[in-house]
């Protein structure tokens, strides 16, 4: 019988199959980007878009996916609760996107997109498609149709990556490097659509909207709601403020250069999002996982094991990243980037943090306390904002690299010591200890030592990082571990 922990990790993998091929195929349009938008400023307008669709997606979602989960194990009326989730749903972005279209214009003079008001209205479709779209998708990750979700999502996924070729290399303008923007944004909204119609027959609903029902997965999921969407603010709000705090109206070429900082970050960024990569394939599994694990006798010691597993692959992902950084740095094929390399190591290690903080979040949600993720995130948002206002005047991207570190280690810091309270599960961190202090010491001593030799300075790196692959594998495989956590 397979263990729920390799169960956990193969449907991870499945799910992976789409988020981290597509997601590497994306990283294929970095090279694209970087080159096509000699000027990191134009780059830099993308960014600040799609930080703009990661917040809108939260907000427009309001935590129906996890509310479904939750629902659908205490209530069993699967198709009741999906109905009334989905016609939420729809609800909520159609007069979203209605006001969107009335206000687009005063929306991006507040932007400082004054004269581009087509990219509010492309962005906005963009995002209420997509938050529409995510329960059909929640409900076969419920199924466990991994293999469906994975390939409607890769399909999706294709559909973006064709055409972001094909309208860049085809038919953008050296001369015109803004419609550039345009495309990319038209080559995104049509992938959306993809999603949808090929779960059209998800869309046919076969129970009503359950008023009451409504009320009982609101209570919560605005919770859940406000945490995630002050978990984006951590996560992207940095690149908003960098431009808005570098921006000086009085200085001609001001906004130009807060574009092109914010272009910059972003390009570096890319390459430390390959822990948040792995990530988001293990969320797609692990939420639904967690949750049917909730009535077995075992369910500590099976959170536990998954915590152990989850922490030495981020650290190994930490280490082939940092170690191998001047081969990584060829995505961004344009040299002027390459400024914002420093601090890959620091969002790698603060993207550590953030799957570390994911993985405990799962006592406030299936204890029912989803006010306790809130209460995280907003006070990591208030973090995330000082920092950034105090510090990014002074020290530009930087500041946003160390602000995003320090915010996840104390929320990750917070969720453990409220978790023990409220919901304890026996992590072992000592383990925690070894895997990610032997990562950063592995970091520290390949800085320490230089060797001139391309091949040798290769080969001695990644031989660390065997070396620690390895012993993390006899760690977690040696058999006395299961004892001593099932005693724990």
């Amino acid at each position: 019988m397979t263990s729920p922990v390799k169960r956990l990790f193969g449907q991870t993998a499945v799910y992976g199959l789409s988020s981290i091929l597509g997601r590497l195929l994306n990283y294929l349009l970095v090279p694209l980007y970087t080159s096509v938008f000699v000027d990191p400023s134009d780059y830099g307008v993308v960014s600040e878009l799609y930080a703009w669709v990661a917040f809108l997606i939260v907000l427009l979602t309001f935590g129906m996916e996890t509310a479904f989960f939750k629902f659908i194990q205490k209530k069993g009326d699967k198709e009741k609760t999906f109905s009334t989730a989905l016609i939420s749903l729809l609800v909520v972005n159609g007069v979203f996107f209605v006001i969107l279209a009335i206000f687009h214009q005063d929306l991006a003079k507040i932007l400082l997109f004054e004269h581009h008001g087509e990219y509010i209205l492309l962005l906005g479709a963009i995002v209420a498609i997509d938050a529409i779209s995510s329960l059909p998708l929640a409900k076969l990750r419920a199924e466990e149709k991994a293999l469906r979700f994975s390939l409607i999502q890769f399909s999706s996924i294709g559909v973006n990556i064709t055409l972001n070729l094909i309208l860049m290399l085809g038919f953008l303008s050296p001369e015109n490097p803004e419609k550039g923007v345009f495309y990319i944004l038209v080559a995104n909204l049509i992938a959306s659509l993809v999603k949808p119609l090929l779960m059209i027959k998800l869309f046919r609903l076969k129970e009503r909207f359950d008023r009451a029902l409504f009320k009982k997965m609101a209570f919560y999921s605005i919770p859940l709601a406000i945490a995630g969407f002050a978990g984006i603010i951590n996560e992207t709000l940095d690149r908003i403020l960098l431009k808005q705090m570098l921006y000086d109206p009085s200085i001609p070429e001001s906004l130009s250069y807060a574009e092109s900082e914010v272009g910059i970050y972003s390009a570096s960024y890319k390459l430390a999002m390959l822990v948040t990569i792995f990530l988001q394939a293990y969320r797609y599994a692990a939420e639904p996982f967690f949750f049917s694990q909730i009535n077995k006798e075992n369910r500590a010691q099976v959170y536990v094991k998954v915590m152990n597993a989850f922490i030495g692959v981020v650290c190994c992902v930490f280490l082939l990243v940092s170690l191998n950084l001047d081969i990584f740095k060829h995505f961004i094929q344009n040299e002027t980037y390459w400024v914002g390399l420093k601090v890959v190591p620091v969002l790698l290690v603060a993207n550590i943090f953030l799957g570390i903080y994911y993985n405990q979040s799962i006592w406030y949600k299936l204890s029912g306390k989803t006010r306790y993720g809130a209460y995280i995130a907003l006070f990591g948002a208030l973090i995330t904002i000082t920092l950034n206002v105090l510090f990014i005047p002074k020290y530009g991207y930087m500041a946003c690299a160390w602000a995003t570190l320090i915010v996840y280690f104390i929320q990750m810091v917070l969720s453990y010591f409220l978790g023990q309270k409220h919901f304890p599960i026996p992590y072992d961190l000592k383990k925690f200890i070894y895997f990610f202090g032997g990562a950063l010491g592995i970091y520290f001593l390949s800085r320490q030592i230089n060797i001139d030799n391309v091949y040798l300075d290769f080969t001695f790196k990644n031989g660390l990082l065997i070396i620690f692959i390895v012993s993390i594998f006899l760690i977690e495989s040696a058999p006395q571990n299961s004892e001593e956590e099932a005693s724990s």
